[in-house]
């Protein structure tokens, strides 16, 4: 069974930036997706954030869910589960400040995906991942898309160690 993959894409990659985009894929392969819109403090903006993953401030003014519904919807997909990144520790400053901006508590884990591999598998990991974002040929850097990217490399690094 594959682990359940989380990506979150930021307003820049230093102090201050928060999340923007979140994207996760269930063990099954299904992908959720949310455009963050931005707690009313957070205003830090880095154009070169925006350059990698292709949204801009005013499409979250338009087209982000709150992050109160965000953070419910979060808790309500993924409670007393261990989710896996492969930015441990931005990931989960960035959903530590979605969570404290509306005061409840994740009722999940974040944990790294390197937890989950052997010295082996990791590296093999950037060969595998490069073959994996070719045969699925996702174009755009965006969360959900990412997500599911390290998903399958996982599983295909995973099916090489069976």
């Amino acid at each position: 069974m594959a682990p359940i993959i989380m990506d979150i894409e930021a307003s820049g990659f230093g102090r201050g930036s928060y999340p923007i985009e979140i994207g996760l894929v269930l063990p099954d392969g299904t992908p959720h997706c949310f455009l963050v819109a931005p707690h009313r403090t957070w205003t830090n903006w880095d154009p070169d954030a925006e350059r990698v993953h292709g949204i801009t401030r005013d499409i979250l003014l338009s087209n982000g869910r709150s992050i109160s519904e965000i953070a419910w919807r979060l808790n309500e997909l993924l409670h007393g589960k261990t989710v896996y990144s492969d930015a441990w520790s931005f990931d989960l400053s960035w959903l530590g400040k979605l969570f404290d901006a509306v005061h409840q508590p994740q009722t999940f884990q974040l944990a790294s995906l390197r937890d989950l591999m052997s010295d082996t598998q990791m590296a093999r990991w950037d060969r595998t991942k490069e073959a994996v974002v070719r045969d699925l040929s996702l174009r755009r850097h965006r969360a959900s898309g990412d997500a599911r990217i390290l998903q399958e490399t996982y599983r295909r690094l995973q099916s090489l160690a069976a």
